[in-house]
């Protein structure tokens, strides 16, 4: 199974290996990807994708990687490319301040792709 997830925080991140910890196994692949359209989204990006590598370690393969773009556009973009069985992505950002209810950019990947996506649950902090 092919699996992409996307990211935008560590919190997001720890939830969506959260859900893939008990399904994805040595057989499996996952992509994580965090999409950035300035310099302060790009650190957190880059700090996000550190957890997966080592909370995904009984996976087969983990990647990650930052892209350029807003998420709704980026995610499906790389699902075509890495031709994924699965999306996986937060509830709303994991931004302690954001609200708490699903949020814009997934409602948006909702709208745009015609992959399953998951939407995990975000812990309250």
């Amino acid at each position: 199974m092919e699996y992409l997830a996307g990211t935008d925080s560590v919190h997001t991140t720890a939830a969506i290996c959260d859900y893939l910890e008990d399904r994805a196994t040595s057989d499996d692949s996952v992509t994580v990807v965090a999409a950035v359209d300035d310099a302060t989204t790009r650190q957190d990006a880059q700090e996000a994708l550190t957890v997966a590598p080592v909370r995904l370690a009984g996976v087969g393969h983990v990647e990650t990687a930052v892209h350029d773009g807003q998420p709704e556009s980026v995610l499906p973009t790389v699902a075509d490319e890495i031709d994924a069985d699965e999306l996986v992505v937060g509830a709303y950002s994991g931004n302690p301040t954001a609200t708490t209810t699903v949020g814009s950019t997934t409602t948006a990947l909702l709208e745009r792709t015609t992959r399953p996506v998951v939407v995990v649950p975000i812990p309250e902090l």
